[in-house]
């Protein structure tokens, strides 16, 4: 770790203010709609929008790095966010926000693919699994720093938005002021959705499934503050205690996971998951028990992602695992797409609590199917299955391939 810290900490440092921006956006526009009288449906549409982008831009940047290189794509898209972080206040408007959250998801999702490139190229064979433990590490830290800057300044103003614009400009300094060498671009050729689906059909449901959970808790947590009546410091605990028990979560799941059947861990996980969503909803009233919903959803849904994709490397061949991802990937942004659409509507015509519900169907969902796969073939022994790597949902193909690697690296090992 020290290797990695001492080679990579100008993309790491960059990575946090990134995460520090990007979180404190998506909780102050809930905040700022609700000021501005925007309904859930319409919140939903804009914060929707983001994750169209993302989706976009993970499969568009490749070729914009090969036409101009990293650092043009860089420079070019973080000056889009940050001017569009600006104009979140300046046009407080729908159909702009709408505009500028694909603008901004689409942004995004190069400069992952850059930052997450560099920091690949900064690290060795043998560090590489430090190199991806730290990036999720930062990522985390820079979101729930986000949710502590939302008390600190009035959200029906300017200035909470233009502090988003220069933690956004300032992350840019390091990494392009790095010594490290912009890498060469290489993207695996994808796996159809066929035959991905062949392979691990709870794979693609759960990734699916899970790609609408991340969006409704990235998107529509502060939007589900404001209409349930809670105070800004409220809707801060409860957006941060969502990425900070993933965080904590994230690498003892893993740990158990590499020591049993992964298609019950899945079913435990999302089945009390469910249950502890649907039974705390009954007590939703205490911000207490508030708290502890958002604490057990963030760390059950998190750590899910890396969970899901090891659980489909293990019936995957190493050579395959890597084509594998961009399809995980395509499939977890269609859930991300159009899980909030659904969310919104239903919290504009039942209520805040249709938000928790969402979160607990979806859950449930995953539990049954993963209970259900559990009847269709043997597990895989424990010592055949593949490594565990922490990966966090809004990573791009490249920290996902990362994680392939590693978990090829790993199988390589063990045989």
């Amino acid at each position: 770790m020290i290797y990695i810290l001492k080679n990579a900490w100008p993309i790491l440092l960059g990575m946090m203010l990134l995460m520090a921006g990007n979180g404190l956006q998506g909780t102050l526009l809930g905040l700022r709609g609700a000021i501005e009288g925007f309904s859930p449906t319409t919140m939903s549409i804009i914060m929707s929008g983001y994750f169209l982008g993302l989706l976009a831009g993970s499969y568009s940047t490749p070729e914009l790095i090969r036409r101009v290189g990293h650092v043009r794509v860089f420079a070019a898209l973080g000056s889009l966010i940050s001017a569009a972080f600006i104009l979140y206040a300046a046009i407080p408007d729908p159909i702009v926000w709408a505009v500028m959250r694909v603008l901004v998801g689409f942004s995004f999702a190069g400069v992952y693919v850059v930052a997450e490139s560099w920091l690949n190229a900064a690290a060795t064979n043998e560090t590489r699994g430090q190199a991806l433990s730290a990036y999720v590490i930062v990522q985390m830290v820079g979101i729930v720093a986000a949710q502590v800057l939302l008390n600190f300044a009035d959200v029906g103003g300017y200035t909470l938005f233009v502090l988003m614009s220069v933690m956004v400009s300032i992350s840019f300094m390091p990494i392009l002021l790095s010594t490290t060498t912009a890498p060469v671009f290489h993207a695996s050729k994808r796996m159809s959705l066929k035959e991905l689906y062949i392979v691990s059909p709870l794979g693609c449901v759960g990734i699916f499934l899970l790609g609408g959970i991340f969006a409704i808790l990235f998107g529509m947590a502060s939007v589900y503050g404001t209409e349930a009546g809670l105070s800004i410091r409220e809707i801060s605990i409860f957006v941060g205690l969502i990425y900070l028990s993933g965080l904590i979560w994230q690498y003892p799941i893993g740990w158990i996971s590499d020591r049993m059947d992964r298609r019950v861990l899945i079913m435990v996980l999302t089945g009390a998951g469910s249950v502890a969503v649907l039974v705390g909803l009954l007590f939703a009233e205490c911000r207490i028990v508030l708290y502890i919903l958002s604490f057990i959803v963030g760390g059950v849904s998190n750590p899910l992602y890396s969970l899901i994709i090891a659980y489909t490397n293990d019936y995957l061949e190493p050579d395959d695992m890597a084509s594998a991802s961009g399809g995980l990937i395509f499939i977890s942004g269609i859930g991300s797409v159009s899980m909030p659409l659904l969310v919104g509507w239903a919290m504009t015509r039942f209520g805040p609590n249709t938000y928790f519900i969402f979160l607990a169907v979806l859950l449930g969902s995953i539990a049954g199917y993963a209970a259900y796969r559990t009847t269709r073939r043997a597990p895989t022994p424990v010592d055949q299955t593949s490594g565990y790597a922490a990966v966090l949902p809004q990573a791009s193909p490249i920290a996902v391939e990362v994680a392939q690697e590693v978990a090829i690296e790993m199988a390589l090992e063990d045989e």
